[in-house]
């Protein structure tokens, strides 16, 4: 037996069987009769290539509607249209051809040519490089890179345990995707899990709205109000750019990490609150400590488990995926004829340097879907050249090589390891990564320095 997978949506009285004919030996024919049950099926068994039957009119309002959502959803099926003569004459049946499927039949369909165009849709749905219906979001994070696969192993040991987390990384490498994979695959899932971005609160408010106030703290508190950290017990508080805390804040935050109790503002007695802190910041907080911005007892009460965020530059093999990933997410509401990237696009995106890291990708991709005039996504519409791919891809080969030059002649000198990630700016976990990311031998003395 055949192992093409094909769906028939059928918009009408006609069945799968009839309307495909003989051409339905070649496949597994799942037959769906509207758009909901078409996905419900997708969604237990997704499936390449589909069949949309139109054998009899369709007002434009439904094609607008429930089937022009669904096929918007499923913009990764090659589509084949089946329908009368007469739907032809149809504005909306001819946009919907034009925007959705790669081929179409009028009724009765001629078997041998019927058969050719959905064996030649499963040849192309073959090459595609990966099929977004089996799903790419692991721990819901995107990418099969080595920086990527280690982090989802640390987050998942990460998760099993229950003490505060430390997250580093650059602005827009998914530092709160992060923390929410680890609380999602925590004990604690099943509580909430509560983002708190501590650079967007206002000094003066920030007491109150970490803690909360008692009725009559100050003017305007007409009532009791639970704070963000009250609000998350049984769960996880994300407290991201924790850099950012000013000082007086940080001495309760710590007060809170030691006693598992919280004060409101205006209280008089302590308030047990089971939560699990999960603390984010875009700059070293050992370096805010030296300079006095941070407080060093603070720190290394989060400073339990680690994870250290690898920058988009150094996990380069997931742009692509990454990038459709982005491109499927906003279906519906980019423009229906955009089907994809073109090849420039996609070696522009893998040559670009990435300084604002995955948020950057999204924008750009996102943008892209929306404004783009063909079919397919260029470099031009993601606002890179498609000229420099070849330079960018260039520099990045010799700034690989400058980067592992520079850690062998720090070895080579006879320097720890803690003393060449002192001089490179990086930490030891990620002088490590760079080690093994240029497969260089490290000594045993170096390595137990």
């Amino acid at each position: 037996m055949t192992s093409k997978q094909l769906l028939c949506l059928t918009m009408g009285t006609l069945d799968a069987g009839a309307a495909l004919g003989v051409a339905a030996i070649d496949f597994i024919v799942t037959a769906a009769h509207d758009p909901a049950h078409a996905r419900a099926l997708l969604r237990e068994r997704p499936m390449p290539v589909g069949a949309i039957v139109l054998d009899r009119a369709v007002p434009d309002g439904r094609l607008r509607g429930d089937l022009d959502a669904f096929l918007r959803e499923h913009w990764w099926m090659r589509w084949v249209a089946l329908c009368r003569p007469a739907a032809l004459e149809e504005p909306g049946v001819r946009r919907l051809i034009h925007d959705y499927c790669i081929d179409f039949h009028t009724l009765p369909a001629d078997p041998v040519r019927l058969r050719y165009t959905l064996g030649h849709a499963h040849g192309i749905a073959a090459l595609h490089d990966s099929d977004p219906g089996a799903g790419l979001h692991t721990l819901r994070l995107t990418g099969n890179s080595a920086p990527i696969a280690r982090l989802r192993q640390q987050l998942l040991k990460v998760a099993a345990a229950d003490a505060p987390v430390l997250i580093w990384g650059e602005s827009g490498t998914g530092k709160e995707l992060a923390a929410r994979a680890v609380h999602e695959n925590s004990a604690r899932a099943a509580g909430p899990f509560v983002p708190i971005n501590c650079g967007a609160i206002p000094a003066s408010l920030v007491q109150s709205e970490l803690f909360g106030h008692e009725r009559g703290a100050f003017t305007g508190a007409g009532k009791a109000r639970h704070g963000l950290i009250e609000s998350a017990a049984d769960g996880s508080v994300f407290l991201d750019e924790i850099g950012d805390l000013p000082l007086e804040m940080q001495a309760n935050l710590l007060r809170f990490l030691q006693e598992k109790t919280i004060h409101r503002l205006g209280g008089t007695r302590p308030l047990p609150v089971d939560v699990r802190v999960i603390a984010a910041s875009h700059v070293r907080l050992q370096d805010a400590v030296a300079r006095g911005a941070f407080r060093e007892d603070l720190y290394y009460r989060l400073h339990v488990l680690t994870l250290e965020m690898p920058a988009l530059r150094e996990r380069r093999d997931d742009v692509v995926a990454l990038a459709e990933t982005f491109f499927r997410d906003h279906a519906r509401e980019r423009s229906a004829h955009v089907k994809g990237f073109t090849g420039a696009a996609l070696e522009a995106l893998r040559a670009h340097h990435w300084p604002g890291n995955v948020r950057e990708l999204h924008n750009r991709v996102r943008r892209a879907a929306v404004m783009a005039e063909g079919r397919l996504i260029t470099p031009q519409d993601l606002g890179l050249s498609e000229a420099d791919a070849a330079p960018a891809a260039a520099l990045h080969g010799a700034r690989k090589e400058a980067e592992r030059q520079a850690i062998e002649a720090g070895l080579g000198a006879g320097k720890s390891i803690t003393h060449v990630a002192r001089e490179l700016g990086v930490s030891r976990m990620t002088l490590y990564r760079l080690i093994a990311k240029h497969s260089i031998v490290v000594p045993a003395r170096k390595r137990t320095s």
